[in-house]
């Protein structure tokens, strides 16, 4: 079902000025407010429930070497309404269907003494607010550049805050949950070393930024459909606590080269009193146009095993030898180095994996460290630094596609860049021709380290535009791609449902460098997920990581059955398993669950739910109608309480539930767990114990008795 009325409303000249629009939800929770001040400077605000969420904040644009910004000196010429209704389906997803509804009002502002006009589009939903800034074509607006988007976002009071630092190269943080007004005090602290980092300012954050009021509203700001445009960061004004849009600049220190027609991504304000609610939410989605993919028939969700856990943690390595201080592709002979005897991404080894994916179900292999230049690949600024073609001495392409084809099994190739993206993007046809000549329809690309061409940044508009330039480009050749170190998802995936995957956030890697908090998993999902999937790379066994690196100190800080639950709680279509083989082979009982769980889904309940502290989610299997549950929790042990209405009428269940057992402890006794099995209907209850950084996974499987 698909509806769209269109009313279009011509102001006559007695309007005035001060007079607010205003703009309620379909469901008429939200009301939002627009109107102008006495300057002509465009503002709005929020209410959720008859109750202020965002107080009245400013919009504008500050331009650079320009006679006026596009910030005051307004008035209103026209404005459109208008009501959509749709429900599509997405190719992979939470869910099986989406309805896209909304009430829109579109204001068209006229700049007295330019003569220009912009008009300003708020989409009003069922969950929360989007707004753009669009620029139509005209004669006194056709290029100009952005020095700073200055939209605000005032808050009503020192809120609770689940943050990360602003920083215009790295995600890779540890969440902080604090006030506000604690955010400056805490800045420095949770900057934690990065290869690559640049911050702007002790009280700038990054989005996807979740919030909880002291009455319990659940806020969420961050934006949608990030194309041609810098990526949004913000910055906090602690006295009034307004937030105000902070885009990452470039080398130069210009925020966005715009021409006209155009238009800003979506600036996104989920809200809710229920905090399922916000994890529900598919606003960012909906903001995204559908797809630009016609038959999407090979764009498929994975399950896969790797070559790349033991190169993270130091038991294996990416280079081939230890004898090149430097490389240079096509001059450097490899076949006469002597081989340093750690190369994961051996034949030998690959296939190891490749019987090991085959035996158990999985549907791919990663193989990392494959190429040649990794002896010198980072911290050089390096341009000819890969080629994405050519093989080390001990990695058969043809050989191990060939094996791998003949054991049911698809590779996954893996593009590093080290921030070289001109070099990619020469690369890039042929290193996709050459993933199809091979059997590759997936990749893993990375962009590890400072972005050398231009000296920018990892999220401004040349590097956006990088990334989608290479997400269409391997769209053409029918290429998934898994992002890691990109800018974070807006919910582009919904247009180019090929981007099957990013990092964009501190995963598993960092439990060996030091470890991530124990609540971080009850975080992301509330943050990071709500652009859209995460390659996390869960899946981990043996925690203490001195067992397969004695020089690696670091442990994972996670219980095992947390580990399990992930796959639920950490949606994606592209889930891994992580750990070696031998670890899954000691714990084959609770390995099982990564075996049977799914990796796409008709329908998702999220049945628990606080930011920092739990999430209990269950989700249904699009093909086998099985039923899945991951609980996660944070630091403090609790007893989850769940029902199980979500099952169906009259039917009868076994549950099998891999669980924290009593002792477990995420530091002093992760392996603890215990499995069981019962009979479950849609009228069962569970409490089930979950111990500090632990959780508990069930899979559910109707039974004919």
């Amino acid at each position: 079902m698909k509806q769209f009325l269109f009313t279009a409303l011509v102001w006559l000249a007695f309007f005035s000025p001060a007079k607010s629009q205003q703009l309620k939800s379909p469901n008429g929770k939200f009301v939002m407010e627009f109107s102008l001040q006495n300057d002509g400077t465009p503002i709005y605000n929020l209410n959720y429930k008859g109750k202020a969420v965002v107080k009245t904040s400013k919009l504008g644009l500050e331009l650079k070497d320009d006679k006026k910004s596009l910030l005051n000196d307004f008035t209103v010429v026209d404005t459109k309404t208008a009501t959509f209704d749709e429900n599509w389906k997405p190719v992979w997803g939470e869910v099986a269907s989406i309805r896209n509804h909304y009430n829109e009002l579109a204001v068209t502002l006229n700049q007295k003494e330019t003569d220009r006009q912009i008009v300003i589009r708020f989409r009003l939903f069922d969950d929360g607010l989007g707004f753009r800034y669009e620029f139509p074509s005209q004669k006194n607006l056709t290029y100009f550049v952005i020095k700073e988007e200055r939209t605000q976002f005032a808050m009503t009071g020192d809120h609770t805050a689940f943050w990360i630092p602003g920083d215009y190269d790295t995600q890779e943080y540890d969440y902080t949950t604090s006030k506000l007004s604690e955010i400056r005090g805490l800045s420095e602290k949770a900057k934690t070393a990065n290869v690559s980092q640049t911050s702007f300012s002790t009280t700038g954050v990054q989005t996807s930024l979740m919030l909880k009021t002291n009455d319990g509203i659940y806020i969420n700001l961050h934006e949608a459909a990030l194309i041609n445009y810098s990526c949004m960061h913000l910055n906090l004004d602690d006295k009034n606590m307004i937030f105000e849009s902070w885009l990452t600049p470039d080398a130069k220190g210009d925020k966005g080269y715009m021409q006209a027609p155009s238009h800003s991504p979506w600036r996104t304000i989920i809200v809710s009193d229920d905090a399922r609610e916000i994890l529900a939410s598919k606003m960012t989605l909906n903001l995204n146009d559908p797809s630009k993919i016609e038959d999407t028939s090979w764009i498929k969700p994975v399950k896969y095993v790797g070559v790349w856990w033991e190169m993270i943690t130091g038991k294996s390595s990416w280079a081939y030898t230890d004898e090149f201080p430097t490389v240079q592709l096509g001059v450097s002979d490899f076949s006469k180095a002597k081989p340093n005897g750690k190369h994961g991404a051996n034949n030998a080894n690959v296939k190891k994996y490749i019987d090991f994916a085959a035996k158990n179900g999985f549907d791919a292999v990663l193989v990392e460290g494959w190429n040649e230049g990794w002896e010198d690949w980072f911290g050089h600024s390096k341009d000819y630094v890969f080629d994405f073609l050519t093989p080390y001495p001990d990695f058969d392409v043809k050989g191990l596609h060939e094996y791998a084809k003949s054991k049911g099994i698809k590779m996954i190739m893996h593009h590093e860049t080290s921030g070289s993206v001109r070099n990619y993007e020469r690369h890039l046809d042929k290193a996709y021709q050459f993933m199809k000549d091979n059997g590759y329809d997936a990749v893993k690309s990375g962009y590890v380290g400072s972005i050398i061409e231009n000296g920018g940044n990892h999220y401004n508009q040349f590097m956006n535009n990088h990334y989608q330039y290479a997400i269409e480009k391997a769209a053409d050749y029918k290429i998934m791609v898994n992002a890691h170190e990109a800018v974070r998802p807006t919910g582009i995936c919904r247009t180019y449902p090929n981007l099957i995957g990013n990092e964009a956030a501190r995963g598993t890697e960092y439990q060996s460098f030091g470890g991530s908090k124990p609540n971080h998993v009850t975080v992301l999902p509330f943050t990071r997920l709500v652009g859209g999937p995460m390659d996390y790379t869960p899946g981990i066994f043996e925690m203490d990581l001195s067992k397969l690196n004695p020089d690696n100190h670091s442990h994972v800080n996670s219980t095992l059955a947390n580990q399990l639950a992930l796959y639920v709680t950490m949606y994606s279509p592209l889930q891994m398993a992580a750990d070696l083989p031998e670890n899954y082979d000691r714990f084959a009982d609770a390995f099982q669950f990564i075996k049977d769980v799914a990796v796409d889904w008709s329908d998702s309940k999220y049945l628990e739910a606080e930011p920092g502290q739990y999430v209990t989610v269950a989700r249904k299997a699009k093909v086998t109608n099985n039923w899945f549950i991951g609980n996660v929790n944070g630091e403090t042990p609790r007893t989850s309480t769940i029902k199980f209405d979500f099952l169906e009428k009259g039917k009868k269940y076994i549950a099998t539930i891999y669980a924290d057992a009593k002792d477990a402890h995420y530091k002093t006794n992760p392996q603890a767990y215990t499995i069981r099995k019962m009979t479950v209907t849609n009228k069962s209850k569970l409490a089930q114990f979950s111990a500090p950084g632990g959780g508990y996974a069930i899979s559910i499987v109707e039974t004919k008795k």
